[in-house]
């Protein structure tokens, strides 16, 4: 599970060029948007983001002075690999609006990389989640179908 995120992680990471290092063609299978909630909770992702649009808690207390939006027509996730990097491998590409506060002085994010315990299931998940709430570049999922293996008959004359 662990060697599956690092692969992922890896292909996002050198997808930013055409060609065969290219994220075209990158999808996850469809997940749970439901769950995907359940996964944003467990983490506690509500601690220091806030979801765009959504009405804001009048108890909402965050770990940070302001939340970190998620959504909306960000200037950072604009498709669909950049969501999913975003969320495994958080100091990528940071933004650069965003305050000192939620970087390392060497420029890391603060972000807690839950890599390590986040399942591709609860990736899949999350990512269900979060994909509808961000103005992001439409992709075609991969058809997960069954192959069947053909033999080709033999000829003995």
């Amino acid at each position: 599970m662990k060697t599956t995120i690092i692969v992922l992680a890896t292909l996002l990471l050198f997808a930013c060029d055409q060609g065969p290092k290219s994220p075209r063609g990158f999808s996850l299978p469809e997940g749970n948007m439901e769950q995907g909630y359940q996964v944003f909770k467990k983490y506690q992702c509500q601690d220091c983001h806030r979801i765009a649009g959504d009405k804001e808690p009048e108890d909402a207390q965050y770990l940070v002075a302001k939340p970190i939006p998620l959504g909306g027509s960000s200037g950072r996730i604009k498709t669909y690999a950049e969501l999913v990097t975003s969320i495994i491998n958080p100091s990528h590409k940071l933004t650069p609006r965003q305050p000192a506060s939620f970087t390392s002085e060497d420029g890391v994010s603060l972000m807690r990389v839950v890599n390590d315990e986040l399942t591709v299931s609860e990736l899949i998940d999350l990512v269900a989640y979060l994909q509808p709430k961000y103005k992001v570049t439409p992709y075609r999922t991969s058809d997960y179908r069954l192959y069947q293996l053909r033999i080709p008959e033999k000829s003995y004359e």
